[in-house]
């Protein structure tokens, strides 16, 4: 039961943040702290803040609402998503960059998803 109330926040969170970047692209980036310019920014951004956020929630959301079927491989979705982000903020931390405080929160929701997810998964009954 935990592990679908924990798919069913991370949906509606990636539903919520989805939106928010199809709706406002650039007011989205704008407000994380990220300078976002050129002809193809709002499409980009919709695209892939949007667009992947979206779908994610769409997985997300199927794990929680159908385990059976969908919440081994919502998980591993949020294992490999979640682990490849933090990986690469690592690596940016490694190479010398520094996160501003919106930086910092995502980061570390990331890492904190990557870890329940895994907890998760490991804990689960192998069907």
């Amino acid at each position: 039961m935990l592990t679908r109330i924990f798919l069913g926040a991370i949906a509606m969170l990636f539903v919520g943040f989805g939106l928010w970047s199809i709706i406002d692209p650039i007011g989205m980036t704008a407000r994380l702290d990220v300078t976002v310019t050129g002809s193809n920014a709002a499409f980009e951004m919709r695209g892939i803040f949007g667009g992947v956020s979206l779908a994610a929630a769409g997985l997300t959301g199927a794990g929680a609402l159908m385990p059976a079927r969908f919440e081994r491989p919502a998980l591993w979705f949020l294992v490999v998503y979640m682990g490849g982000y933090t990986l690469a903020r690592l690596v940016s931390l490694i190479v010398g960059d520094s996160p501003t405080f919106n930086g910092w929160a995502f980061a570390s929701f990331e890492v904190v998803s990557f870890i329940l997810a895994s907890v998760a998964l490991i804990k689960r009954p192998k069907p």
